[in-house]
């Protein structure tokens, strides 16, 4: 807890240098804005509202749950043609189709997950796996997630998530795919697996748990306060889970995102994503070497206003960290789990 040292990601095949005591120098650097707590409720020029028009012109319905739509300034696009040859190796192209879609959590602007009922996390959890079966019928690689919070450079402060799909397989998808299948291969277990059995026993870096579920700041963690959300069960696929797992998952990502909420009293900042077993013509592969997980990356480290930055160093040569994962996890795990906004109502 006091002395650098570095620790190995086996899932990413990479190393941390941790430095807990950094977290002691002072800061005279920059100062986050807080979120706004003023959203509106309903705002007809936000174009993520229920009736407002978008910037095509098309007027989103008056949805009371979900609603997902084509992204209207998608990254991949379905027909895009071939770059063409590649004419030197230090040159290389490749083809790059697939589609955007975004996903609204909820009709209100004013709401994030942490303050949705239970069952509302549920039908976005039914949404994600739908999506997750629609588009990974052809598409090699579905990519659900949600950046939350300006900071993360979300663009809208509606809740909502943007789920891509690929026809090819992204870095991370690739580097996780390779990282599980050595290990399979190795060890005679699924990494992720072993892993969350070994978080639940030791206890240390676990912030909340139920029958299905864990979430735990990996020992591995580069954020400050980063999590890594694991089912107790060998599943490969958000959709191949059970009426009662998406239940406790509703339940364990609610309770989470609360202690994020709580941990600097403010809407906290976060990109997630959730990994599973690729898709389209892997599904007829044994894909048994994938655990499915969420990642969570928020990037605020001391306080509402101070974020980590990943600069200089970690650009150049690798990620640092300025608390130990295990504190990390100490504080979140002893934060209550209502919300403070409704504790104080």
């Amino acid at each position: 807890a006091e002395h650098q040292h570095a620790r190995y990601n086996p899932l990413r095949d990479d190393w941390v240098l941790v430095s807990a005591h950094r977290v002691k120098r002072p800061w005279q650097g920059q100062l986050e804005k807080p979120p706004p707590e003023d959203v509106p409720r309903w705002d007809p020029n936000n174009p993520l509202c229920p009736g407002a028009t978008r910037a095509n012109g098309k007027v989103n319905p008056q949805y009371e749950g979900t609603f997902v739509f084509p992204n209207d300034f998608p990254a991949l696009q379905p027909d895009a043609p071939e770059p063409g040859d590649n004419d030197h190796p230090l040159f290389q192209a490749a083809a790059a189709r697939g589609v955007c879609k975004v996903m609204c959590f909820h009709p209100w602007s004013d709401l994030t997950l942490p303050l949705m009922s239970l069952a509302e996390i549920r039908a976005v959890i039914d949404a994600w796996a739908e999506l997750a079966v629609e588009l990974g019928a052809s598409y090699p690689w579905v990519q659900i997630f949600e950046n939350k919070g300006a900071m993360m450079g979300c663009s809208n402060p509606h809740p909502h998530c943007q789920v891509w799909a690929s026809s090819f397989l992204p870095n991370e998808a690739r580097v996780e795919d390779r990282t599980q299948r050595q290990y399979l291969s190795q060890h005679g277990v699924p990494m992720l697996l072993e892993y969350a059995e070994q978080e639940a026993r030791r206890k240390e870096r676990l912030v909340v748990e139920n029958a299905d579920w864990l979430v735990v700041v990996p020992y591995w963690a580069t954020w400050p306060y980063q999590t890594l959300l694991l089912p107790r069960r060998p599943v490969c696929r958000l959709q191949d889970l059970h009426e009662g797992e998406r239940d406790s998952l509703a339940s364990i990502m609610q309770r989470l995102l609360i202690k994020y909420d709580n941990l600097f009293e403010v809407s906290f900042p976060y990109s997630m994503g959730w990994h599973g077993a690729p898709t389209g013509p892997y599904l007829e592969e044994d894909c048994g070497h994938w655990q499915l997980h969420a990642h969570y990356y928020p990037p605020l480290l001391r306080s509402a206003t101070v974020r980590k930055f990943m600069v200089g160093y970690e650009m150049l040569a690798q990620a640092q960290r300025d608390l130990t994962p295990e504190q990390a996890a100490e504080r979140l795990r002893s934060l209550p789990e209502v919300h403070y906004k409704q504790k104080a109502k």
